[in-house]
């Protein structure tokens, strides 16, 4: 598991679960729970630090673990 901020919350619009990960730009992953939302949003942390490495472009030190269920 990263140590990235992940805030979890309900979307009525998309009707599931939002992962988002403020410090990595538009990293984000959804589910039909918040525990698939968090699998999901872990996935997609590795995907954009997989690209940013690909690219060279930076990768943000995470501020540390912090889990936000809104």
């Amino acid at each position: 598991m990263y140590k990235y901020e992940i805030i979890i919350y309900w979307s009525n619009e998309d009707e599931a679960f939002i992962a988002e990960v403020p410090e990595l730009p538009g990293c984000m992953a959804h589910g039909k729970s918040t525990e698939e939302a968090l699998k999901n949003a872990n996935e997609a942390i590795k995907l954009w630090i997989d690209t940013a490495k690909e690219f060279g472009d930076p990768i943000p030190e995470p501020k540390g673990e912090r889990l936000i269920f809104a």
